[in-house]
């Protein structure tokens, strides 16, 4: 940790990564939390908005559904981002393609600090798909830009900071929701609009910071260009090593050029490593966090916990995350990916299953809802501590340069798509089936613990190709998927 530490304090490294955190998944985590406590509000919102026109309340059923609607058509953005992002990056190069959307995330801010005066829950639904299209895209280029200029050493420490800004942004969001601060009715628009002073603090510092080493090398085949990005980013010392790594994986990719997403898939080479990382952002989206970090107040509430104080264990549960996301990132070298993925699914899945316990038990007792709130804790720690903060370091280590900016388009497809899902169905689904609902979530954890203890092979201190080789030598039933290329390759 000392080493990390002084080689951050040696060029600008820990400079970019705070900037490119928060133009990154700092926005995408804030946007998770921020409608957590303002709910009642913009709900009251959409009523009073609905009267004015038609001079009568809207049915219930109307108001959840413009309520779902804004929470999943931001997850439509979000998969819209993810989408573009081989295009933007491709056209613009990392660092513009950075600054370009925090100009993006300031437009939609813009659009919804006006929506409460133009008296029209449209304009929310607007700034949401633009604020998701900004999430989808920031996050993929922050973690691509994270994984790009990252040191092999201190790869794992540094892209999972993606995460820990994530925490943060979701701290943030119930933080800048309480009513002491900006959580109060006339200012919900306000504390939805926050993050767009973070985007023009990423507008201001970027352009005077270094594009990504790798993509200097490796795509404009600027040399120079690279070692002095190198320098500036982590300070006078011999790159050596970490160029010719760079310029083994150029070699690689001029033999296998970069593909498209129906290639990638068929391309039996990297299937284990797509079937790794679906399954795995499958688990994560489906574990329950997302519902728990957009839904808390309605889960807290069906939990029996007082309306008063559920703001304040909200903001309990952002330090929290980002207490453990941070910790995370002082053990994931040391420990490696694997115990952290599959020891952190199992205790979420234990969690879950007490959860649904004591969520039905919730009237026996006055503190039996506190016994919820105290195994939800416990959920977030193993969360932001296991799969939370090591997916974001897998996704920067499953694949090469040519392969990387597809498979993160199809993952964004997958992670959007689910989150649309789960933001459209969740409050329904929380009125239907209750406590219950989170016993689906322990089914998809457990899966996760299993596949990982099983299948997934160790990432840490591995370059590249090596990470590709122990892919390849996964066997299901005696069979590899690449067994009859590897046999050409020795003949």
């Amino acid at each position: 940790m000392e080493s990390f530490l002084q080689q951050l304090t040696r060029g600008n490294g820990f400079l970019l990564i705070f900037i490119l955190g928060a133009g990154g998944s700092f926005q995408s985590g804030y946007h998770l939390s921020d409608l957590s406590s303002p709910s009642p509000f913009i709900q009251r919102f959409i009523n009073s908005s609905w009267y004015d026109r038609h001079d009568e309340p809207p049915p219930a059923q109307t108001v959840t559904m413009i309520w779902s609607l804004i929470v999943s058509l931001y997850a439509v953005g979000g998969l819209c981002g993810s989408v573009s992002v081989k295009f933007i990056s491709g056209r613009m190069g990392r660092k513009k393609a950075v600054i370009f959307n925090s100009f993006l995330s300031m437009v939609a801010a813009g659009i919804m600090l006006t929506s409460k005066m133009a008296n029209s829950f449209e304009m929310i639904i607007v700034a949401r798909i633009l604020y998701g299209f900004s999430s989808g895209l920031g996050v993929s280029l922050h973690v691509m830009y994270l994984g790009e200029i990252a040191p092999r050493k201190i790869r794992g420490i540094v892209t999972l900071t993606s995460a820990t800004f994530s925490s943060l942004g979701k701290l943030s969001g119930h933080f800048f929701g309480l009513s002491e601060i900006l959580g109060r009715e006339e200012l919900w628009n306000i504390v939805l609009s926050v993050p767009a002073v973070f985007s023009l603090v990423n507008i201001m510092v970027l352009p005077f910071l270094p594009d990504a080493p790798r993509y200097l090398l490796i795509e404009k085949g600027d040399d120079k260009a690279c070692k002095k990005a190198l320098v500036s980013l982590w300070g006078p010392a011999d790159y050596k090593e970490e160029m010719d790594e760079m310029l083994t994986e150029q070699a690689a990719i001029e033999a296998a050029p970069p593909k498209s997403s129906l290639q990638l898939l068929s391309d039996r080479t990297v299937r284990w490593q797509l079937i790794s990382m679906s399954l795995i952002y499958t688990c994560n989206q489906l574990s329950g966090m997302s519902a728990i970090s957009t839904f808390s107040f309605d889960i807290f509430m069906e939990a029996g916990i007082p309306a008063d104080k559920i703001r304040y264990v909200s903001v309990g549960l952002g330090v929290c995350e980002i207490l453990t996301s941070m910790s995370c990132g002082l053990i994931i070298e040391r420990t490696g990916r694997r115990p952290l993925l599959w020891g952190g699914y199992g205790v979420m899945s234990a969690c879950l299953v007490f959860v649904t316990v004591t969520m039905n038990l919730k009237d026996s007792s006055y503190w039996v809802p506190y016994v919820t709130i105290g195994l939800i804790f416990i959920f977030i720690i193993f969360f932001c501590g296991g799969p939370g903060g090591a997916t974001a370091t897998l996704n920067s280590e499953l694949f090469i340069q040519s392969n990387r900016v597809e498979a993160l388009v199809l993952m964004g497809i997958q992670r959007w798509s689910i989150f649309a899902v789960m933001g459209f169905i969740f409050p329904f689904l929380i009125e239907t089936l209750h406590s219950y609902c989170f016993v689906l979530f322990a089914c998809m954890c457990l899966l996760g613990c299993l596949f990982v203890f099983f299948v997934l092979p160790e990432t840490k201190g591995k370059t590249l190709l090596e990470i590709s080789e122990e892919f390849e030598a996964i066997t299901v039933c005696g069979k590899s998927f690449v067994g009859k290329k590897s046999v050409e390759t020795r003949l």
